[in-house]
């Protein structure tokens, strides 16, 4: 059979994924780095790593975060993107001839590869290209993560916002007694990470953790990390989605969201909306900001940060699917029962991918 998948799960659970074919999987030379949301585990993208080695068999090695799976998740965007760090060297350490990285992310798992590239940044060794000589490495005059080329940073359906604004989580239908009460009492169920996303921590007197991430903070270079990215692409739910609102997950204002009803793509079905985002200075941010009307001025914050950066913004729809009620499983493919909704982004995902 072509291209048939092999992988290995470690004692720990972590999942590799590649070819079975040797000469494809000598050649694959770029890792994949797929990580789940709170609660999930390395199985969550077991359909997703499939169909990425079946396409790009001498392409992609794909690895299938394991440091942070089910209870782990609830120990905070920081702890989980230390111990992802951690992971990925340990992976490129293992597996030597890779030359360049991506990660594909779900729900928080968008924040947690967030924070892991700013700890796993390096910086240009030579700062100035024109006073290099000939014999310097091409690699020390360019910045990397983890010493490898990176290139495609995804995230589906991630709240990079944070939870706390007015209908960030929609399953509180957006009463704002509802809100303000989940505010106070996340912690209970989600623990530090529960503060995390609802912009309530405040360790050691420091802003919010995800207000640090939109700048060089300390020793982690969180933007910079995420500017160095050949591609920036947030996949969002634009309905159904319980969880993560579409505010949120595709990093926009109220009045940003697009008009989708009418955008049909035959090629895939499940996509109503593209639309590529250039990067706005800070001069920028700040005029639209003051256009901006009654929104939160932490999320505004947030907004504005991140699109100092360029993002390629795409938005999916399973409003006529049998399972939209769980469209924040089916927009990652998360189970059997989730291929024949959600395959088609899993598709445009890998047609579109940066190699």
């Amino acid at each position: 059979m072509e291209n048939r998948v092999c992988s290995t799960e470690s004692v720990n659970g972590s999942c590799d994924v590649w070819s079975c074919q040797k000469s494809a999987a000598a050649s694959a030379d770029h890792l994949v780095i797929m990580v789940h949301g709170i609660l999930g585990s390395n199985a969550d993208w077991k359909f997703g790593a499939e169909q990425f080695v079946r396409t790009l068999p001498d392409k992609v090695f794909v690895h299938c975060s394991e440091k942070n799976m089910f209870r782990l998740t609830l120990d905070g965007v920081d702890v989980m993107g230390e111990r992802l760090a951690e992971e990925v060297l340990e992976v490129i350490q293992r597996k030597q001839n890779l030359r360049k990285i991506s990660f594909v992310a779900h729900s928080v798992g968008g924040l947690v590869a967030r924070y892991a590239i700013g700890r796993l940044y390096r910086p240009p060794k030579k700062e100035n290209v024109a006073d290099s000589t000939d014999g310097t490495n091409e690699d020390d005059i360019k910045a990397t993560i983890g010493g490898l080329e990176p290139m495609n940073f995804i995230t589906v359906a991630t709240p990079h916002l944070g939870s706390r604004g007015n209908k960030q989580v929609p399953f509180l239908f957006g009463v704002t007694a509802f809100e303000k009460a989940a505010r106070l009492l996340i912690h209970w169920i989600f623990k530090r990470t529960g503060r995390h996303l609802f912009l309530t921590d405040d360790d050691e007197g420091n802003a919010p953790l995800l207000k640090r991430m939109i700048e060089d903070y300390g020793d982690c270079f969180f933007m910079s990390a995420l500017c160095i990215f050949k591609r920036r692409v947030a996949y969002s739910n634009v309905g159904y989605d319980h969880i993560v609102g579409w505010r949120t997950s595709s990093i926009r204002r109220n009045y940003e969201l697009p008009k989708w009803e009418d955008n049909m793509n035959k090629e895939y079905p499940h996509i109503v909306y593209e639309e590529r985002c250039k990067a706005r200075d800070a001069e920028q941010s700040e005029l639209i900001s003051t256009e901006d009307d009654g929104s939160d001025k932490l999320e505004e914050e947030l907004v504005a940060g991140l699109s100092r950066v360029s993002w390629e913004k795409v938005d999916v729809s399973f409003h006529a699917s049998r399972q939209r009620f769980a469209a924040h499983s089916v927009i990652q493919v998360k189970d059997e029962m989730m291929h024949m909704e959600g395959a088609d982004v899993i598709r445009h995902m890998i047609d579109h991918f940066l190699l």
